[in-house]
């Protein structure tokens, strides 16, 4: 295992729910290639496990209730759309467990990336709401999945900003971050803050635009 694996994620395994969209597939590479155990789930078990198939190390694939029974940690990254009715589907398996959330309720329209309210404040705290028996972190919103799937590019030069409101459960995601080479998981506040975090992807969308780039995110003076 990378010696970038923190002695707490040794032995754990990472599921990610949406496993075969960018922002999955791209951290399930990551992880892989640490050498943390993957499983990668999705709506469709055989689609899953070809994708897992072609990720380095560790990883395989099953549907998304085969990734929440039989990790550790959750992360979850699947489209706005259907947040709230697959979390409620898996809430019994996911009960106990660390989810991260890395979901970006965002609108497009012709001026562009726009945040969309959230009647609970946002996407993590709504997976919290309905999640009530999990410990519910915010985390890698603003990672680029063409970074993470580029198998060529060794590091991904970015910050993560991890929220929530458990202090073990927040260390643990910010050492799931510093996995990747890189990437550093910096505490950015209580999961009501979420909000900003999320919406602030509109922002990263607009400057991406802009300057044909794949911008992350640097905190300073930490």
């Amino acid at each position: 295992m990378d010696v970038s694996v923190s002695d707490e994620l040794r032995g754990l395994t990472v599921g990610v729910l949406g496993g075969t969209g960018p922002q999955g597939r791209g951290l399930a590479r990551r992880f892989g290639a640490a050498g943390l155990d993957v499983v990668l789930g999705s709506r469709d078990a055989e689609r899953a496990a070809r994708t897992a198939a072609g990720l380095p190390g560790r990883v395989r694939g099953g549907s998304n209730a085969d990734a929440a029974g039989q990790a550790d940690i959750v992360v979850v990254a699947v489209p706005w759309e259907g947040h709230a009715e697959l979390l409620a589907t898996l809430a019994p398996a996911l009960a106990g467990k660390i989810v991260v959330d890395c979901v970006n309720p965002l609108g497009f329209d012709k001026q562009g990336a726009y945040a969309l309210p959230v009647a609970e404040g946002s996407a993590a705290q709504q997976a919290a709401a309905i999640l009530t028996g999990s410990r519910v972190v915010a985390a890698f919103h603003h990672v680029s999945a063409v970074h993470l799937e580029d198998p060529d590019l060794d590091r991904v030069d970015t910050d993560v900003l991890v929220l929530g409101d458990d202090r073990e459960a927040t260390d643990l995601v910010r050492d799931l971050a510093a996995a990747i080479p890189g990437v550093r998981g910096v505490y950015g506040g209580r999961l009501r803050n979420a909000h900003q975090v999320e919406a602030f992807t509109a922002n990263l969308i607009s400057v991406n635009r802009r300057y044909r780039a794949h911008a992350g995110l640097r905190v300073t003076d930490v």
